[in-house]
C-alpha cells in the first residue's frame, strides 16, 4: 500500500498511524500533519483499492482484511508498536487491530466510530449506494459533503468543496471496490469482543454528526474497559476538517495524559 512517513524522525519519537474513513485516502489528514508531526513520527497510507494503492478487492472483503493489510504494512516498516488514530471506517480497523493483536498498539483514537450496525447509518449508506449505482460517481461525490459537514460550513466553503470534488472524481475508485468497502463497514460487528480490548482509547464524537449518531461512541465508551469519551458540539462527521481546533485540543490533551 502507498504510504508516507512524516513528522519527527528522531529515534525516541513515538509512531502514530493515521487511518482514514470510507474514502481511504491519506489526504484526509493533510490539515493535521503539521501539528501531529511536532509530537510523532506520523505514518499515513492509502487503503487497498483506493487512491495510490491499486487493488481489486475480493467478494466478502471485510474490516478484518483491512486490519491484516495494515499489519503487513507495519511489518514492512519494522514498526512493532504504535499509536493509532482512525476516522469512521478507519476507527473500525483500529478496533479490529486491537482485538487481533493488542501488543501492536500503544493507544487508540477513534473518531465517530461504532461497534455494530445501527438503523440510521444503514439508511445513510443505502442512499449512498443507490446514488452510486443509479446516478453515478458525480452524484455520489456531490452528495458526500451533506454527510460529512455542517450546513453552514458547506455554505461558506463552496470553492474549497468544488476543488475537493473535482479531485475526488479524478481519483474515484472502481464502483466494485467502493461497494465492497461500504459492505465491510455495514457488516462490521465487534460487540462480543469489546470487553477484551484493554488498549487505552480516546473516543471523539460530534453531536451534529449526520452520518453516525454520537451515541454510538458513548456505547463504545460504556463497553471498552479503558476508554475516554469526548463529545464535540460542532463539526459534523469530519470535524477535523470543518472545525479542527477543538479536535486537535482533544487529541493532544489525551496524548499528554498518556505521558508521551
Amino acid at each position: 500500500m502507498h504510504h508516507s512517513i512524516q513528522g519527527r524522525q528522531d529515534p525516541s519519537a513515538p509512531t502514530l498511524l493515521l487511518s482514514s474513513g470510507l474514502g481511504g485516502s491519506a489526504g484526509f489528514w493533510a490539515g493535521d500533519l503539521a501539528l501531529l508531526g511536532e509530537h510523532f513520527r506520523v505514518v499515513t497510507y492509502d487503503h487497498a483499492g483506493t487512491g495510490r494503492s491499486p487493488a481489486q478487492l475480493p467478494e466478502g472483503y471485510c474490516i478484518a482484511h483491512m486490519a491484516e493489510e495494515l499489519l503487513a504494512l507495519l511489518d514492512e516498516l519494522d514498526i512493532e508498536q504504535c499509536h493509532f488514530m482512525g476516522h469512521a471506517l478507519g476507527g473500525l480497523v483500529g478496533l479490529e487491530l486491537a482485538a487481533m493483536c493488542p501488543e501492536r498498539l500503544s493507544s487508540l483514537v477513534l473518531i465517530n466510530a461504532w461497534s455494530s450496525p445501527n438503523p440510521h447509518s444503514a439508511r445513510c449508506f443505502a442512499v449512498r449506494k443507490n446514488l452510486l449505482r443509479h446516478s453515478g460517481s458525480q452524484a455520489y461525490v456531490q452528495a458526500q459533503a451533506l454527510f460529512l459537514y455542517p450546513a453552514d460550513w458547506i455554505a461558506s466553503n463552496g470553492a474549497r468543496l468544488a476543488e475537493d470534488e473535482a479531485h475526488a472524481l479524478a481519483h474515484f475508485p472502481s464502483h466494485d471496490n467502493l461497494l465492497r468497502r461500504i459492505n465491510a463497514l455495514e457488516t462490521f460487528d465487534i460487540e462480543s469482543r469489546l470487553q477484551g480490548i484493554h488498549t487505552p482509547t480516546l473516543l471523539i464524537a460530534n453531536r451534529d454528526d449526520m452520518l453516525v449518531p454520537w451515541q454510538r461512541s458513548r456505547h463504545l465508551a460504556d463497553r471498552l474497559p479503558n476508554a475516554t469519551l469526548v463529545v464535540l458540539e460542532y463539526g459534523g462527521h469530519a470535524s477535523s476538517v470543518s472545525d479542527p481546533q477543538p479536535f486537535h485540543h482533544a487529541v493532544l490533551d489525551y496524548f499528554q495524559g498518556l505521558s508521551l
